[in-house]
C-alpha cells in the first residue's frame, strides 16, 4: 500500500471521527433542549401580559400606560421577546403614552403557527393582528433588527392605521439578494434533524445565550446576568426548538416576495418614519441606514455613536431620548 493511500484512509477516520463527534455533540444538545422545554405558553407564561388572537395565532403581549394618543407597538429582534424592551416601556409610560410590546413567533410566549409559515407577509398580519384585537385605529410601530422587515411590511399593508414608524437598526434584506443560497445552506436547510439540532445548540441554547447576546452589541458589558437570565426566559416553552428551527428558512431565504423586498415601495411609508441607528452596528451596519434614507427622504435619522446593533439594551438613557424626541415631534 503507497504511503499517499495510507494517508488518504487516515485523513478520512479522521474526518469520520469528527463527525461522529459532531453529531453527538448536537444530538445532546438536542436533548436537552427538548427536556428543557416541558411547559406550554400559557403556563410559562409571565402574569404582567396576556394572550390576544391574532390571524392564525395567539400572540402573548405586555401593555402599560393608559395615554390618549397613538399607543406604540414594539416588536423585537431575534432571539428577543417583549420583556426585552421594558426599559424602553418605562420610559414611554412615564412620558404619558401607551405601550403594547409583543412577542413575534417563533420567539417568546406566542403561539407558534401550525403550518409554520414564517414570512413576512405572515408575520406582518400578525401584527396587524395585534392591532384588531386591540381597536387600534392608529398606532406607532417601533421595530428592531429582524423585526423591522415585519414591521415595515405591516405598515405597508395598512398604511391608513399607522400614525408613524421607527425602525431600529432593522435587518430588512435590501442589500442585492442572491439568486442561489450556497450549496452547505440549502443542505443545512433542508435536512430539519440537522436544523433543529444547530438550533438548539445555538439560539435556544441557555449556555450560549450570553456569547450570542454579545456578538450583537458594541459594548459587551451590556450582556449582564440579569439581561442575560431575560433572553433565556421563554426557552421552557415546548417546541421552542422546532419552531426556531422553521422559522430559519424563510429568515435566510433569498427567494422571499413581499412589499418590504422591494425598495420601490418605501415611497408609499408617508407617515413620519425615524431611523435611530448604532454608528458602530456590524450586523446591519449605518450604510443600511443611510440607504434607507435615500429610499424615505422624510425619514429622520439618529446615528447613536459608541453604540452597536441594540441600542435599547445598550444604552438605554440615550435610544429613549432619541425615541421621545421623535414621538413628542410628531404626537
Amino acid at each position: 500500500m503507497s504511503r499517499s493511500v495510507r494517508w488518504i484512509k487516515r485523513i478520512l477516520k479522521i474526518v469520520a471521527s469528527l463527525a461522529i463527534i459532531g453529531i453527538l455533540i448536537l444530538s445532546a444538545f438536542r436533548f436537552a433542549a427538548s427536556r428543557r422545554e416541558s411547559r406550554t405558553s400559557r403556563e410559562a407564561a409571565p402574569s404582567t401580559g396576556r394572550f390576544v388572537k391574532a390571524g392564525d395565532v395567539e400572540i402573548y403581549l405586555q401593555e402599560a400606560g393608559s395615554g390618549s394618543g397613538a399607543p406604540v407597538v414594539f416588536v423585537h429582534g431575534t432571539g428577543a421577546w417583549s420583556e426585552t424592551w421594558r426599559d424602553s416601556i418605562n420610559a414611554l409610560t412615564a412620558a404619558g403614552f401607551r405601550t403594547v410590546a409583543i412577542d413575534l413567533p417563533p420567539f417568546g410566549f406566542s403561539e407558534k403557527p401550525g403550518n409554520g409559515s414564517y414570512s413576512l407577509e405572515a408575520q406582518a398580519k400578525r401584527i396587524v393582528g395585534v392591532l384588531d384585537a386591540l381597536d387600534l385605529n392608529k398606532a406607532i410601530l417601533v421595530g428592531h433588527s429582524f423585526g423591522g422587515g415585519p414591521t415595515v411590511e405591516a405598515a405597508l399593508m395598512r398604511t391608513d392605521r399607522i400614525k408613524s414608524l421607527v425602525l431600529v437598526d432593522a435587518a430588512l434584506g435590501l442589500e442585492a439578494q442572491s439568486s442561489d443560497a450556497p450549496a452547505i445552506q440549502r443542505v443545512f436547510l433542508s435536512v430539519t434533524p440537522l436544523r433543529d439540532a444547530v438550533a438548539a445548540a445555538t439560539i435556544t441554547n441557555p449556555m450560549f445565550t450570553k456569547t450570542f447576546l454579545k456578538m450583537f452589541l458594541f459594548k459587551k458589558d451590556a450582556a449582564t446576568d440579569t439581561r442575560v437570565a431575560i433572553y433565556q426566559r421563554p426557552f421552557v416553552v415546548e417546541g421552542s426548538t422546532k419552531a426556531v428551527s422553521a422559522w430559519l428558512p424563510s429568515f435566510l431565504s433569498s427567494q422571499q416576495v413581499a412589499r418590504s423586498l422591494d425598495p420601490g415601495s418605501y415611497a408609499n411609508l408617508t407617515m413620519p418614519v425615524s431611523l435611530i441607528w448604532g454608528a458602530q452596528d456590524t450586523v446591519t451596519p449605518l450604510s443600511q441606514a443611510e440607504h434607507l434614507k435615500q429610499l424615505i427622504p422624510h425619514a429622520e435619522l439618529t446615528v447613536l455613536h459608541d453604540i452597536g446593533h441594540i441600542p435599547q439594551v445598550e444604552d438605554q438613557a440615550r435610544f429613549n431620548e432619541a425615541l421621545l424626541n421623535f414621538l413628542t415631534e410628531h404626537k
